[in-house]
């Protein structure tokens, strides 16, 4: 019996694939161990993902570590001789913490590096060849390029400050402008200077559209040169297939990359499969001098690709469907009978049946009911392309989304509450009840208290009022419950209200369908309000 590659699963496939691909291009392959000294990691912990690294001492005293990155490894043992371009490509396995299952996790990965000597021609090969690799994987793709020498020149011309760049850059990634105005007005920007930012998230589409709209908004030199080079590599990439996007709000780390940035897109997956950029910064602190450009595929992403679509979300239809997760109750009554108004309405009234999945095809909508705790899991696996959660859900679960929208319904905010006679004693750790476990360690942390965790899942207010805890965290609607059990506000901390989320993914294949109930549903909620 012969051997057939079609009998491999995807990411086996994939890597034979992908190794020809690179193969041809003239890249060596790397391959380093499994362990790689620790110290490695702790002085350049900027350049990770997360500093949770698992270590171990070796049988001559040495500290290793589970390698969490290949680039870093390739970075410093490279030495490329000036004027040399070095190209390898991997395939190797790293340790980094999972988010999901909050455990560590072994995660296949093949990538390239271009190292050295690193020009127009060199970026153009590594980028085309990430274009090459989503095409060789069979589904429909979409890469997104943007540059954070765009970014950074704005917030230059807007004189930033230092400080408050990554909280910027961050709430960018989400394409969160209801909070990125507030934040950039916080950083000393005034109404201008924050109209300014947030059009940035307004930068994105087709290359030649996006670049023209671009090019007109530079501020500074540094703007124009990065408009210049996104303009060479688009012009390079015009051949490949697949879909090729601009999106200038697409920020990476800031430690990690200094110039282009990309990510790649396969249908069917919930998130991206492949991520690189520029990384001369963390380059030349090995070669002094030396530029780098890199790239790597996620291949455990791709056994997604070998489960059959659930029947619920085959296309019945030739109108591309949306996947709305709706939450059940109140909060998800209102929202659907805003989506009704302008269009997205269903023949059947979910509230009448015990349906969980209700659609009209001919509006190219369908409904999931869901608990309102798990819409941001639904969206952000991909089950689901849209939704609507609470501020306060979506926080806790610090979920992987595009914050669209802020409805404005359902507000109230997140407070520590404390008995009236509550008086804060500072030489021991505040005890905390709460079900918002999260937010609760990461509000303490900002102000620098240590705290001990009391994770209860009803009646909080109890807590304190027995003596378990010396105050709650949770959500304050009026205030009611507080005053009747003898308890008070000490602080507000996060105002709370639905927001309309999306799935990174299925905003690159979907994007028009998800602009336009966007914008639908923004316009209904600016009328209601007048």
């Amino acid at each position: 019996m012969g051997f057939d590659l079609s009998d491999l699963q995807p990411k086996e496939r994939a890597s034979f694939a992908l190794r020809a691909l690179y193969e041809a291009a003239g890249c060596r392959k790397y391959h380093m161990g499994r362990f790689e000294e620790y110290g490695l990691y702790q002085e350049n912990r900027s350049f990770l993902s997360s500093e949770q690294v698992i270590t171990f001492t070796d049988l001559d005293g040495r500290l290793l570590a589970l390698k969490p990155d290949v680039t870093l490894s390739i970075a410093k043992t490279a030495q490329p001789a000036p004027g040399e371009t070095l190209k390898y490509y991997y395939h190797e396995n790293v340790y980094r913490p999972s988010a999901e299952s909050h455990t560590f996790k072994e995660i296949a990965q093949m990538g390239l590096e271009m190292l050295g000597a690193v020009g127009e021609a060199q970026v153009q090969q590594a980028v085309g060849l990430a274009a090459k690799s989503l095409e060789q994987l069979g589904a429909a793709w979409v890469l997104e390029l943007s540059h954070m020498g765009y970014l950074f020149g704005l917030l230059d011309a807007l004189a930033v400050p230092e400080t408050a760049r990554p909280a910027l850059l961050d709430l960018l990634r989400e394409k969160n402008a209801h909070e990125l105005r507030a934040a950039a007005k916080a950083a000393g920007l005034d109404d201008a200077g924050a109209d300014t930012l947030c059009a940035l998230l307004t930068l994105c589409g087709g290359c030649e559209e996006t670049l023209a709209r671009a090019e007109a908004f530079c501020k500074n030199d540094r703007m124009r040169a990065a408009a210049a080079e996104l303009r060479a590599l688009t012009g390079s990439l015009s051949a490949v297939g697949g879909s090729v996007r601009l999106d200038l709000s697409l920020a990476g780390e800031m430690e990690y990359y200094n110039g282009l940035v990309f990510q790649g897109y396969l249908q069917g997956l919930p998130r991206p499969l492949l991520k690189g950029g520029r990384y001369d910064l963390l380059m030349q602190k090995f070669t002094p001098g030396a530029d780098a450009i890199g790239f790597a595929v996620y291949l455990d992403e791709l056994d997604r690709l070998s489960a059959p679509l659930p029947p619920v979300q085959q296309q019945k239809t030739d109108r591309v469907m949306l996947n709305v997760a709706l939450p059940k109750g109140r909060l998800g009554d209102k929202v659907y009978g805003l989506l009704a108004r302008i269009g997205y309405g269903c023949a059947e009234d979910y509230n009448a049946t015990r349906k969980l999945v209700v659609e009209n095809p001919e509006a190219g909508i369908r409904y999931f009911l869901v608990k309102p705790s798990d819409v941001a899991i639904y969206v952000e696996h991909g089950a689901a392309d849209v939704g609507i959660v609470g501020k306060d859900i979506l926080t806790e679960a610090s979920a992987d989304v595009y914050e669209l929208l802020d409805t404005g319904l359902g507000k109230c905010r997140m407070c520590v509450a404390a008995p009236n006679d509550y008086r804060d004693d500072p030489s021991r750790p505040v005890r905390v009840a709460t079900k918002f476990v999260n937010i609760a360690k990461n509000y303490y942390a900002s102000i620098g208290r240590d705290i001990d965790i009391i994770k209860l899942n009803g009646s909080i207010e109890l807590a304190p009022i027995l003596g378990l805890s010396d105050v709650i965290v949770d959500i304050v609607e009026t205030g009611t419950t507080l005053r009747e059990n003898g308890l008070k506000v000490v602080t507000e901390f996060l105002p709370i209200s639905a927001r309309f989320i999306a799935n990174k993914a299925s905003y690159q294949f979907k994007h028009r369908e998800v602009d336009r109930m966007l914008e639908q549903l923004r316009e209904t909620l600016q009328e209601a309000a007048k």
